[in-house]
């Protein structure tokens, strides 16, 4: 005589709210509190609660907690005395994307469980007929969400085409909202920060002037600088991160100072428009900014190399073989001091006094500074980026020559979209060639440095804003072998050239 195992069913319960920005969690606590009396109406035995509150199951976010539950419906469906149920709210509180809903169809189909839904619905993934309506239910959702995924993405292209700020107000600014006669919010518009602006400006300013990031995040730390989202209630926080989000580290700076936005520039899908904010720092420093940390990507650096005025970069070579220098402790002990030298990094093919050959270069810098002439220097022939703004000009114009042809029927609607992205994209592209080509140097971020008071404005510097100097003249220095053994420094073994 064969038994039947007596059937009980487990209930795995999910629950998700998409938008709770305030992280309240009474949507997510409304939905379980549904779920349990459901759950309790159907004698079904609850084995396991998830939730996950202010995540979206459309755009492809990580769910850990609908992974879990999902392991946890399967697991228990092992089980040949239980049925196991998913329960859900509704088909758009679990899946959004057919493809991850077909996936976990299949997946619940393999181990024999259920779906039921408190709105309605009770599905055996094991019956063709019931996979079939979940998916037809399920299709709906996903269709809804991408027509509304449509109309946010065209609103979003015409606020980056008005110039219109997208989302909270950015660090730098504060937002001003506009009203109407019956004293609701009718608009807004962003206006400068002054406490927050002059934070922005000080970070470009020192950073041009050759101060490191990480320098510049420890005084704003030391000075109790609050720091972008601070008090704003986030998801997740930076590593090291206070509670409160007060604190700086290198990569927010460098980010606060790269801002397309600081600028007056309004990007949307790689593509750049006018913002309908106030500008913070000129386009000739952003330009500046981005070429600096563009050639410290590519720029062989050693470590510690910052300490010292010739280890980074191309400024210094080895005459023999080419090769970056670094600092050593030359010198015999027995007979005296050993001595910080710049020695080849390859062979050790040459080798200087490091506090010789920084003299004598400071000497022929200082020289160079004291001319008022050496400012035309610092400027550089900017003629490639001129032209490159021109070109970016003559392509605006013809953005608005197809408008006015399509406001007198030469050309379709489509034919005017497709012009238009065409040419944004071609437009961007010319002015950030503009900035790549615009010099690197910002003789306002150092105050004194050419003229008669140059000697002394250039032992006032640190190392780093020394070395900036050294790049904004184009200096190349190479290191020849010592003719001749003795005291002293020889300076016709140093090759000089400028750019």
């Amino acid at each position: 005589m064969q038994l039947t195992l007596p059937i009980r069913t487990l209930a795995i319960l999910y629950a998700r709210i998409s938008s709770d920005p305030g992280d309240k969690r009474r949507g997510v606590k409304r939905q379980m509190d549904d779920l349990e009396a459901f759950a309790g109406e159907n004698g079904w035995q609850v084995a396991g609660r998830f939730v996950e509150n202010d995540v979206s199951a459309h755009s492809g976010e990580e769910r850990p907690e609908y992974n879990a539950a999902m392991a946890a419906v399967i697991a228990a469906a092992e089980d040949p005395t239980v049925r196991a149920v998913l329960v859900g709210y509704h088909t758009s509180r679990v899946w959004r994307r057919r493809v991850e809903r077909a996936s976990a169809i299949e997946a619940l189909r393999r181990a024999g469980c259920w779906v039921a839904l408190e709105r309605g619905g009770l599905f055996n993934m094991a019956k063709a007929s019931d996979r079939s309506q979940l998916a037809n239910l399920g299709e709906s959702d996903t269709a809804e969400s991408e027509v509304k995924s449509e109309r946010v993405a065209r609103a979003a292209l015409e606020r980056a085409q008005e110039g219109r700020a997208n989302g909270p107000v950015a660090y730098g600014w504060r937002r001003q909202y506009e009203y109407d006669a019956r004293g609701q919010v009718d608009g807004f518009h962003d206006v400068e920060d002054p406490e927050q602006a002059a934070v922005v400006r000080d970070i470009v300013t020192r950073l041009l002037s050759g101060a490191s990031l990480i320098g510049i995040t420890a005084d704003l730390n030391e000075r109790g600088v609050p720091a972008p989202g601070a008090g704003m209630r986030l998801k997740r926080r930076a590593v090291g991160q206070n509670e409160e989000g007060s604190l700086w580290n290198k990569t927010s700076v460098k980010k606060l100072a790269l801002r397309p936005g600081n600028v007056g520039i309004r990007v949307h899908l790689g593509v750049e428009y006018k913002a309908a904010w106030p500008a913070l720092i000129t386009d000739e420093q952003y330009a500046q900014l981005r070429n600096l940390f563009a050639e410290r990507a590519v720029v062989r650096e050693l470590p510690g190399a910052r300490k010292h005025l010739l280890t980074w970069g191309q400024v210094a070579t080895c005459g023999p073989c080419g090769s970056v220098l670094r600092v050593a402790l030359k010198g015999n002990a027995t007979r005296g001091r050993k001595q910080s030298t710049y020695v080849c990094d390859a062979s050790g093919c040459v080798g200087r006094n490091e506090e010789a050959l920084d003299k004598y270069v400071g000497t022929v810098v200082v020289k160079l500074l004291s001319k008022p002439a050496a400012a035309d220097v610092f400027r550089g022939d900017d003629s490639a980026a001129l032209a490159a703004l021109e070109r970016a000009e003559g392509l605006k114009a013809r953005q608005e020559a197809a408008a006015d042809d399509y406001a007198d029927g030469i050309i379709t609607r489509e034919q005017l979209r497709r012009i238009t992205a065409k040419l944004a994209k071609q437009i961007t592209d010319a002015q950030n060639e503009a900035r790549r080509l615009r010099p690197a140097f910002d003789l306002d971020a150092f105050k004194g440095l050419v003229g008669p008071g140059s000697e002394e404005a250039w032992k006032a510097l640190l190392v780093s804003q020394k070395r900036r100097v050294l790049d904004g003249l184009g200096l190349r220095l190479t290191v020849q072998p010592v003719a001749r053994r003795g005291p002293g420094f020889d300076k016709t073994t140093i090759d000089l050239e400028w750019s």
